[in-house]
């Protein structure tokens, strides 16, 4: 396929700075990078051109857990820039990262055009149960953030935790004082983790606006059911709350992954339309290299290909 010769320039907050009705949130999808390369070719060939005639306003693509495919991320945003000119975003972690490898990973993100960073401290290295700060590296994603802000004209995402950070044991209002100092040290939009409890998101919106005074957009994630079995593991590792009546479901489809599916779809499309009433700037679905899922929510919310 014929690389396309116009790289996009938007910066994501633009996207929510300008968006112009309520009706319509600002789409974008969270890709990951695939550790295989049966994997990359499935992605390339098969499912990006299926999400990219979603017409999502951004794509984000993750780092990896524990950074263990993070060479591949500066790839594949770029080549989804280049090949789609679509405006893509790179997730960038503190994990086993020093301050100088940062450095690097910055200037070649400079040299093909990626102006749009995921800010991270990220997960624990595969065969690590804590996070570690590793040696001449930082510790936390604030000081990953100021480093970015630092080094150049980046726009500069980061991560809220509508129930606290797994991590957090102080409890979930100290989390967003955190959230607070993350915002202050240069970040220009939040993306939340995983919830499917609407209420959890907006407390924590009001919060962080009422409270707080934080002014920055907050874009509320969604992740759709694919089965009983990944929504366990998936809350096992951020700590999100499955609701009664939504746990109750899960168990009867417990076998049932088609019918999980379709729950799944049935269930964040009721989920981003209560977002949406609320007045919510966007919604980024994690959509797991999977298009079907994503198709139907937006085409249920009357999104599709808009």
């Amino acid at each position: 396929m014929t690389l396309s010769v116009n790289l996009p320039t938007r910066l994501v907050r633009d996207f929510y700075s300008g968006r112009q009705s309520s009706d319509r949130p600002v789409i974008s999808f969270e890709l990951f990078t695939p550790k295989t390369g049966e994997g990359d070719r499935k992605l390339i060939e098969h499912t990006l051109p299926e999400l990219i005639g979603l017409k999502p306003d951004y794509v984000s693509v993750t780092y990896g857990a524990g950074g263990s495919t993070r060479t591949k991320t500066l790839t594949l945003v770029d080549l989804i820039q280049r090949r789609y000119g679509l405006t893509a975003m790179a997730h960038l972690t503190c994990v086993g990262h020093t301050k100088s490898d940062i450095a690097g990973i910055l200037e070649e993100a400079k040299s093909l055009g990626i102006r749009n960073i995921l800010a991270l401290r990220g997960d624990p290295p595969v065969g690590q149960e804590t996070f570690s700060k590793p040696e001449g590296g930082f510790e936390y994603s604030y000081q990953l953030i100021q480093f970015i802000r630092s080094s150049g004209n980046f726009c500069i995402g980061t991560a809220g935790f509508p129930e606290g950070h797994i991590a957090c044991r102080q409890g979930k209002v100290v989390d967003w004082g955190y959230l607070k100092n993350k915002v202050e040290s240069g970040a220009d939009f939040i993306l939340t983790q995983l919830f499917f409890d609407n209420a959890d998101f907006f407390r924590f919106r009001d919060h962080m606006v009422q409270k707080l005074g934080v002014t920055v957009p907050i874009c509320p994630g969604v992740l759709p059911i694919l089965s009983a079995k990944q929504i366990a593991r998936f809350t096992k590792l951020c700590g999100a709350r499955i609701p009664d009546r939504l746990q109750a479901r899960l168990e009867l489809l417990a076998s049932d992954d088609d019918g999980a599916r379709e729950f799944g779809i049935e269930q964040a499309t009721e989920q981003c339309e209560e977002l949406m009433r609320e007045g919510v700037t966007g919604l980024h679905l994690y959509c797991l290299n999977r298009a079907q899922s994503v198709s139907g929510i937006l085409r249920n919310l009357g999104l599709s290909g808009v």
